[in-house]
């Protein structure tokens, strides 16, 4: 049997692993490079910890997926006498255990020693890893887990497509990346790895940035949608046929050696696993130990969801658990889970099959595409990205103009998520609205409500995605500075009101309500129907659609939304004769919608199979 190199013991340096050093080694002394030598000093003597997200290895996983038997250890290291011990992890292990059996004694030395070491498992065994007892300072370099395979490795040629728009210190700090650590980091994936940067905003230096292997590609500004598309084709028709892409966003950082571990798990696949989407996890850009997601599933209610509970990635036991969650039978049964397309590679056959995307320009094109399809959904520690957690990100124009009518579309067009209720959804966020006066962002939904009504021959035309999200954009809810806000409730005569003694402890929190309070807030949706009433005083709010602080809006007058994070605010007043106007236009849709959504369905689905063609997508492209 044969042996194949899967992963480098991995240690960078970036803000990430700076502020998070345990992602990657959990020390009792200091981790730094040296440059000049190309590795790594373990500066002081004392044990350093490599069971960790990035430096364990993942047996229970490759041992399902791969053709993958035996595994083994490869260290070179120099300096002080050392002690390596493997470790393992269970289910129920808090902490890394050692292996008594495998071990090794390294003497002092300043040359580089080559230790080998062939790892033990069972079938309890989730992750492997090993720790390094050090006498004094020992420099670390060209380590690596490899693994002995039955069966020939797949023949893989690579492609990481990514879309930008106006993003150029992300993307070009990738492109960079990319050019140092994977074209010339003189592995296997260096010679069957392309890139393509679809440039909706046209701002990057294509000759400055282009090069064999990379290759920038002005767009249209047609969304994340017709971005990826754009790389889909690109891939197919490239010299040398891509079998398979990477989808990756543009403000995202990205450890290549996740890619690297992409591509070498691509190769190794069981046959019956060729076909799957290996899915990237989601870390916080700003808390660079916190996952948020890995894969995510549609609800029964019509929101998107993340498959797994937000994980610690510092944290033994939350590595462990990453790797032995299952999703629930009902989530299972449903088949409405995806990966998003901040990390997700995706075999080409599987477009052939199923299509290319929906032009939908942002939010559910990549949901829906891992629902049409189907796949399994092989996720794994260390594949990953950082990106900025989505309450920093909240855009009204996202959230209820785009998600409103593309769930939709998608649901029509492609059966997407047939178990979950986007009416309710479409329900539940006008009512969250209203009771809180945000009339802006509840006509977003009924915008986004009546171009869905509009069938499919509006979706398809050129330029009419990215026409509605810019329309959408505009109309959204007006925020300004704390400065104009505070100057507006001064104007309003909100005495009290000072926003420099305001906290996030009182924009997030909450008060009780009576039994009586309840009961009038679902009569009168915050006293805007039946009893009105004007309201008195003022409440502060976060910005983000879905909260309901019920009890701190109840009967107030002006409530004050508050984003934080990016330091604006609006203030929104009680207007009844504005709410009986969008719930009269509400009821209204809702009577063409029952009338009409039967013939819209037959529409939308018959649409199907130009609006997922190479042929319709060219022209909308302007690639023809």
């Amino acid at each position: 049997m044969s042996r194949f190199k899967f992963a480098n013991v991995l240690l960078e340096r970036n803000p990430r692993s700076l502020s998070y050093p345990s992602l990657y080694c959990r020390a009792d002394g200091t981790v730094i490079e040296d440059k000049a030598d190309d590795s790594w000093l373990l500066c002081d003597k004392g044990e350093y910890d490599f069971c960790t997200y990035f430096n364990s290895l993942s047996v229970q996983k490759l041992k399902k997926y791969t053709n993958a038997t035996r595994f083994f250890l490869h260290l070179e290291l120099k300096g002080a006498a050392a002690h390596v011990q493997q470790t393992e992890g269970g289910v129920f292990s808090a902490h890394p255990e050692p292996v008594a059996a495998v071990t090794a004694e390294v003497p002092a030395s300043k040359e580089w020693q080559t230790i080998d070491l062939e790892l033990q498992s069972n079938d309890d065994t989730v992750l492997v890893g090993f720790t390094i007892t050090t006498e004094g300072q020992v420099a670390i370099h060209n380590s690596y887990y490899a693994v002995e395979y039955v069966n020939e490795l797949h023949p893989v040629e690579f492609v990481l497509s990514t879309t930008t728009f106006k993003k150029e210190s992300f993307i070009e700090n990738n492109i960079r990346l990319v050019k140092e650590q994977i074209l010339g980091s003189g592995e296997e994936i260096a010679d069957h790895f392309t890139m393509y940067v679809i440039d909706n905003g046209r701002t990057l230096d294509s000759e400055k940035l282009s090069d064999e292997h990379v290759h920038i590609r002005p767009n249209q500004n047609v969304g994340g949608a017709g971005g990826f598309t754009r790389g889909m084709i690109e891939a197919m028709e490239q010299k040398v046929p891509a079998t398979n892409i990477l989808l990756m966003d543009d403000d995202v950082a990205v450890s290549p050696e996740s890619i690297k571990r992409t591509y070498n798990l691509l190769r190794l696949l069981k046959p019956e696993y060729t076909n799957a989407m290996i899915s990237g996890a989601m870390l916080n850009y700003e808390i660079g130990e916190d996952q948020w997601e890995d894969t995510g599933y549609m609800t029964p209610e019509g929101s998107f969801a993340p498959a797994k509970p937000n994980l610690r990635m510092t944290l033994f036991q939350d590595v462990v658990y990453n790797e032995t969650f299952k999703v629930s039978r009902k989530v299972e049964e449903d088949k409405q889970r995806y990966a998003a397309w901040w990390y997700c590679c995706i075999p080409m056959n599987v477009i052939r099959e199923n299509g290319l995307p929906l032009p939908v320009f942002v939010r559910c094109d990549d949901a829906e595409y891992g629902v049409r399809c189907g796949k399994e959904l092989i996720t794994m520690n260390g594949l990953c990205i950082w990106h900025m957690s989505f309450h920093v990100r909240y855009n009204a124009a996202v959230e209820r103009y785009q998600t409103t009518r593309n769930t939709m579309i998608a649901q029509c067009t492609t059966g997407f998520a047939p178990h979950s209720d986007f009416m309710h959804e479409l329900h539940n966020n006008i009512r969250l609205e209203l009771k809180k006066f945000g009339y802006a962002n509840a006509e977003l939904c009924l915008d986004a409500f009546e171009d869905f009504l509009k069938g499919p021959k509006f979706i398809s035309q050129k330029g009419a995605a990215e026409a509605s999200f810019m329309r959408a954009n505009k109309n959204k809810e007006k925020m300004f500075s704390f400065d104009e806000v505070q100057q507006q409730a001064d104007d309003l005569g909100l005495d009290g009101f000072e926003l420099s003694e305001i906290d996030r402890q009182l924009v997030d929190g909450d008060k009780p309500r009576t039994l009586i309070q309840r009961l009038q807030d679902y009569a009168t949706n915050n006293g805007q129907r039946i009893l009105k009433s004007e309201g008195k005083g003022y409440a502060v709010i976060p910005v983000l659609g879905w909260t309901y602080p019920a009890g701190a809006i109840h009967n107030k007058k002006y409530l004050i939304v508050i984003d934080w994070y990016n330091k604006k605010g609006a203030i929104r007043v009680k207007d009844s004769k504005r709410y009986a106007a969008i719930t009269k236009r509400y009821e209204r849709d809702l009577k063409y919608y029952k009338k009409n959504i039967d013939r819209l369905r037959k529409e939308y689905s018959s649409a199907r199979a130009e609006l997922t063609s190479v042929k319709y997508w060219k022209q909308y492209l302007d690639m023809d």
